[in-house]
């Protein structure tokens, strides 16, 4: 069993990001810049926006953060949206989920333009993903690309099995590997929680993408010997026995699968950094110019 190191790629990725966005700032003067909206007091969230801007700080980007109290309208919110969609400095919009039950993530969503999409959520970068064109990719999925990228996964070929459809990990991650690019040429298997015969889908698969949002859902019985374990899950319990008063598990019970696996993505130190990744690399992207002029 061999570890992808989510900590090891990120480190590696954001020194190349860093000197690009100084090429930026030495060519025109100014910083990639993100900017996150915040809406309620999530932990969650909080901690999650937290890192963003952080890591946004380490590779020379300049971010701003806006915050809403939980009763923010939905048409102040679209207001403000729209008036960064027209603002000339900020390259990245991201509106941080989950939204209070009044507010439609859907219209949010499309109001952001796509062309700052670098959470890679709108459905013009979704159609261009599907199509196999330059796009904004989401930000989850794009990580785990570039994470079986460092370490020279093979894909072409193998049975690829996707646990779990969302419109965030689980139905962007199965078209990427399905398309003809390498990481991808997999033949893809999207399955989710109503899939009748999951358990002989999961052990049938080459590469398992574990993305349900369900504790140690995927176990040792599951998985065939040298499958290849990405597990997305993020699951947070409290825990009197850690400092931060809570404690992350994935999707996978990674102590007794681990074993059987050829790699292992850990969870934490596994795709949550490479979430990071992604969205850093889409901001660079717009910043530069490569994807939407």
């Amino acid at each position: 069993m061999e570890l992808l190191d989510g900590k090891f790629v990120s480190e590696k990725l954001k020194e190349e990001i860093a000197k690009e966005a100084a090429e930026i700032l030495s060519n025109t003067g100014r910083k990639p810049h993100l900017v996150a909206i915040l809406v309620g007091n999530d932990g969650g969230s909080e901690t999650y926006v937290a890192s963003k801007m952080k890591n946004c700080e380490k590779v020379g980007f300049k971010s701003s953060l806006f915050r809403y109290d939980e009763s923010v309208s939905e048409a102040e919110l679209l207001a403000k949206i729209e008036e960064i969609n027209q603002d000339g400095d900020v390259d990245g919009l991201i509106v941080q989920l989950p939204l209070p039950k009044h507010i439609d993530p859907e219209k949010v969503t499309e109001k952001i333009d796509f062309r700052k999409d670098v959470d890679g959520f709108h459905p013009v970068n979704l159609g261009r993903m599907m199509r196999n064109l330059p796009c904004f990719i989401p930000a989850t999925p794009y990580g785990i690309l570039l994470m079986l990228q460092e370490y020279k996964i093979e894909t072409s070929g193998k049975h690829c099995v996707v646990v779990g459809r969302s419109n965030i990990v689980g139905s962007p991650m199965s078209i990427l590997m399905a398309r003809n690019a390498s990481p991808g040429n997999c033949t893809v298997t999207l399955t989710h929680s109503k899939t009748k015969n999951l358990e002989e889908l999961v052990r049938s698969a080459d590469i398992v993408v574990a993305a349900i949002g369900r504790k140690n859902f995927i176990t040792a019985p599951m998985v065939k010997d040298g499958a290849v374990i990405i597990d997305v899950g993020i699951n947070r319990e409290t825990s009197a026995a850690t400092k931060s008063g809570y404690k992350l598990y994935g999707d996978v019970d990674f102590e007794n699968v681990a074993p059987k696996a050829s790699w292992i993505t850990p969870v934490p130190g596994g795709v949550g950094l490479m979430t990071i990744i992604g969205l850093l690399k889409n901001t660079l992207a717009s910043a530069q110019k490569t994807i939407y002029k």
